[in-house]
This record gives structure tokens, sequence and C-alpha cells, in this order.
């Protein structure tokens, strides 16, 4: 069995995975979009080009996703996806890369269990943890 996490996106799911592949190292995998699919009289005229079903690999974990039309999409909550990090720097990076048009909701920390831990929601709408090792014994 393997589990694999899907989000939805109120339109801007190829732009998400085009930072993602960017910031956090993803390989693209497949695209459909509405226009020419099933789909396709569903969706509104100008969401020909949309995300009916896409895939991104990020650390080795596939992460799936479409674009959802207005009215059927909801505003993710109850969950985060988390990113562990072999070095500050790149927690460091990566936080900051998803904080930007996004919004802070850690700040990026030594904490009692981790070298740095912080929480960011970034510009799509997506929640983030960042973590980075253990943290050194005082």
């Amino acid at each position: 069995m393997q589990m694999i996490t899907y989000l939805n996106f109120r339109g801007d799911c190829e732009e998400a995975f085009r930072f993602y592949e960017q910031h956090l190292g993803g390989q693209p995998g497949a695209i459909f979009r509405y226009g020419g699919s099933p789909m396709a009289g569903t969706a509104p005229p100008d969401w020909a080009d949309k995300v009916m079903h896409g895939s991104i690999t990020i650390g080795g974990q596939q992460l799936m996703a479409a674009d959802v039309m207005e009215g059927q999409y909801e505003e993710p909550k109850g969950f985060s996806l988390s990113i562990h990090t072999r070095s500050a720097d790149e927690a460091e990076r990566i936080y900051h890369e998803l904080a930007r048009n996004g919004q802070e909701v850690m700040p990026l920390e030594k904490t009692f269990w981790a070298e740095r831990f912080g929480m960011v929601v970034d510009r799509f709408g997506i929640r983030w943890m960042i973590n980075c090792g253990e943290a050194e014994p005082e």
C-alpha cells in the first residue's frame, strides 16, 4: 500500500507545482488538463488549460493535485505538509521561500526537539511545517 497526498488548488495548481519544482527540488510528473478531457464539459470555458490532475515528486514522495472549480474549492485546513531537512541552512532557505508572499505561522527557530522548526502557509494556501534535525543537548 502507498499513501499519497492529494491537494486542491483554486486555479493555480500549475503555478504551485512550478514554485515547488524551483524551491523544493520537485520533479514534475504527468499533467492532465480539463480541455480535451471527459471533464471539459463540466469546467468553465476559461479552464481548458487548468490542471484536472497532476503530480510532482518532492524528496522522493509523490504529491498529486488538481485545480478545483469555484463552488467546490475548500480552503485547506486540519493538516500540514512536513519537510525534514538535514541542515539548518536548508531549513532556513525553504522556510523563507515558502513564507514569501504567504503567512508565517510560527517562526523558524531552535526548539527542544529540533535544531530548527517553523510553520508557514504558502501563497497557495498550503500549510507547511519545516523541521531540521534534533536539537543539541544543552
